[in-house]
């Protein structure tokens, strides 16, 4: 699934914890591990890191360190091209003011040119984190069976014990549905067919998978999708995110100022953006 994983990583308090939760990953996916570091390499720096690499006992015939100078965002996405990178790990900032935790302008860019999916954790841990509770995006989009396949994957992978797979009610669908002057009764058939329509629309995608134990649950919800999302999340104690990027106007360049952007400044937890 995963060829390469990379982490982008700084000198910060949180670079054993990102590299632990790396390194479980790699193992599990039994991937190559690209580490990239921007800012100017030293013989203080290199030997820092050399002796982080060698504490978290990284395999070092799959680790593969490289050194950029030049702008972060721009160096981490150059090295994720060049070393054809499937899966980019990366931590979020807390804000202590606020209690929450969000991506910066380096986080956001990445986001939205990174050339494979991306792994932003909120609360790295040496231990490393449980994907227990993990959340799909299961909205209609061309990519979204895409996203769906990979998101059981993963959760396979690293034993998730429920899937909650979030669909939205198309609200024009419901408006046009009930333009008319309709009685609740019709009002209320109209949204019950529209909640079937998403229920099947997702069965139909997990039918042709392989969820090996996974306990999968499909849920319909109406409204703003990233802030039903966020809420869902919030809600059950979700540990992982997972969404879908295809480069069109349907994702993050339609919705990224207005719903995306208050889901990416207060992350309701670890997200997991799936791109092909």
């Amino acid at each position: 699934m995963y060829r390469k994983i990379a982490l982008a990583l700084a000198f910060s308090p949180r670079i054993e914890a990102l590299i632990s939760e790396t390194k479980r990953l790699v193992l599990l996916f039994d991937s190559e591990l690209i580490l990239i570091h921007v800012g100017k390499k030293t013989i203080e720096l290199e030997e820092k890191l050399e002796g982080v690499v060698k504490e978290a006992e990284l395999p070092r015939d799959q680790t593969k360190i490289i050194w950029k100078e030049g702008k972060p965002g721009k160096m981490i996405l150059e090295a994720c091209r060049e070393e054809n990178v499937d899966l980019l790990v990366a931590g979020a900032m807390k804000n202590e003011s606020f209690l929450t935790y969000y991506l910066g302008s380096v986080g956001r860019k990445i986001i939205r040119k990174a050339p494979c999916s991306v792994l932003t954790l909120i609360e790295p841990k040496k231990e490393t984190t449980g994907f227990s509770q993990v959340v799909f995006n299961g909205t209609q989009t061309t990519i979204t069976p895409f996203v769906i396949e990979q998101g059981i994957e993963f959760s396979k992978k690293v034993h998730a014990e429920q899937i909650f797979i979030l669909n939205e009610i198309k609200m024009y669908g419901l408006q046009m549905g009930t333009a008319a002057e309709d009685s609740e009764q019709e009002v209320a058939h109209t949204r019950r067919q529209l909640v079937q329509d998403e229920l099947q629309y997702v069965e139909g995608i997990l039918e042709k998978l392989d969820k090996g134990d996974l306990k999968i649950s499909i849920k319909v919800t109406g409204g703003r999708w990233a802030v039903e999302l966020a809420r869902f999340c919030e809600k059950i104690g979700a540990d992982l995110l997972v969404v879908g990027d295809e480069h069109k106007l349907n994702f993050f360049d339609r919705i990224f100022p207005h719903d995306l952007e208050d889901l990416l400044s207060t992350l309701p937890c670890n997200l997991l953006i799936v791109k092909k």
